[in-house]
């Protein structure tokens, strides 16, 4: 089980408290994760990624084990940590402005 921490904006849309949770199949990638995300809190579909293009939407960043894989392909395997659940992937609303 993967464990995924989302910002409060979004947890509110997939009316959820605390940590989601998700299953996928195989060796964990950002982009399976993202999909099971998607396919467990419809309301969630575009949020994180672009609905046509798939690429990581503006101001949302994503880390695992302290390293940010935010401009890293979302095929690369994550972590061992993040797949077996003693660590969480944060999916990270950036805040801009003054």
């Amino acid at each position: 089980m993967i464990r995924v921490v989302l910002p409060a904006h979004l947890r509110t849309l997939a009316r959820i408290d605390g940590e989601a949770t998700v299953e996928v199949d195989g060796k964990p990638t950002l982009r399976a994760v993202i999909d099971a995300i998607e396919a467990r809190y419809p309301a969630l579909q575009g949020t994180i990624c672009d609905h046509v293009t798939k690429k990581r939407r503006p101001y949302v960043r994503f880390f695992a084990c302290r390293h940010d894989l935010s401009h890293e392909p979302q095929d690369v395997p994550l972590p061992d940590a993040v797949a077996t659940g003693a660590e969480p992937l944060l999916i990270v609303g950036a805040i801009a402005g003054g």
